[in-house]
Parts: structure tokens; sequence; C-alpha cells
């Protein structure tokens, strides 16, 4: 699994749109700051959006400045919030999202440990134990997971650390957070 460092300002692009959407909701999740709620966001066909429901593209600002977006972009558009006490798992079992969305994306932060930290976790904890346990720990490193899919299975993630939150340290990867990605690509399923 190669990580890919983001480009700097003013180099081209990622080429894929998965890719694209995925660093400009990094990106907006950055500009949001830390320690926030999971978000949930729609991917939608820019163009098919301006086509199909003009006034919806007015109202999210896709009009004017976006005349020169790629035909293939994807436009994020933020949903309702997540309930803060259903496992998130169990919320995105709900979901059904009509034709016109092309795909979702995900922003939630975990705390994760670096892997010389994992062989000393107690293997008798609960989650909830567990969950503690490794928010005590000293190594203990904050991310942000942002992670995307595609109807047709194509998947996107990427992950800030709080330490380094810049996006130049941002990895971007498609199968960083696969766990993830299953239970989002499981809401496209009939």
């Amino acid at each position: 699994m190669g990580m890919n460092n983001l480009p700097h300002e003013g180099t081209p692009l990622a080429s894929r749109p998965l890719t694209r959407a995925v660093l400009e909701l990094d990106e907006y999740a950055a500009g949001l700051g830390w320690d926030q709620p999971a978000r949930l966001f729609a991917l939608v066909d820019t163009e098919r959006l301006r086509t199909e429901e003009p006034g919806l593209a007015q109202q999210l600002g896709m009009d004017e400045q976006d005349k020169d977006a790629p035909a293939d972009a994807l436009t994020p558009i933020e949903q309702d919030e997540i309930p803060a006490d259903v496992p998130l798992d169990e919320f995105l079992g709900t979901i059904a999202w009509p034709d016109a969305v092309a795909g979702c994306a995900l922003t939630v932060e975990r705390l994760m440990l670096p892997p010389s930290a994992e062989s000393a976790v107690p293997g008798d904890l609960d989650d909830e134990a567990l969950t503690r346990w490794v928010a005590e720990h000293p190594e203990r490193q904050e991310v942000r997971m942002t992670v995307a899919v595609l109807r047709d299975g194509e998947r996107e993630s990427a992950l800030r650390l709080r330490e380094k939150d810049a996006t130049t340290e941002v990895l971007t990867g498609s199968d960083l957070v696969p766990g993830l990605a299953e239970a989002l690509a499981a809401t496209f399923e009939e």
C-alpha cells in the first residue's frame, strides 16, 4: 500500500474525482477544527446536479465558481448530523440514498495507537474499556479520517493526524480505513 503525499499548493490536483472530493472534505473538516462530531456527505455528480437540480446547485454556490470544474467532478452535500448516541455502523445501516447520489463520504475523528504501542494493549478489555485505555495512552494520536465510496465500488480515504495538522501531511489511499469503507459501501446495496 503506497502512501502518496499530497501535492503542494499550485501543483496539479489529484487526478481522480473521488480523490479530489476526499481532499476537499478533509480541507473542509480542517477548517471546522478538531473535536467535531462525525459528518456524512452525499456525493453527487456535479454536472448532473447542475442539469437536473439547478435550484439546489445554485444554493450550493455551484452556478458561478465551478464553471470550469471538470465534467466528472463530485460535489459533496452535507447530510443531517449523525446522532451521537447511535453507533456509526448502526446509523449507516439505516441509510438509503436516492438515485441521483453517486457516492457518499464520512469524516470522523478517532484515537489511534502507533504500531509500537499496539502490542501492549491488554487483550481482555471490552470495547468501552479499550477505548478508555487508548484515550489515556501517552502515545495516542488523534486522527481525522475522511472516507468516500462510489456506487461502482471505487473507494478513497484521507488521514490527517492532529499533531501533523497540515495539508501537506495528509495521507491518501483507497485501503487506509477498510472497515469504514465497507460500511459506507453497504449503504448502496439494495
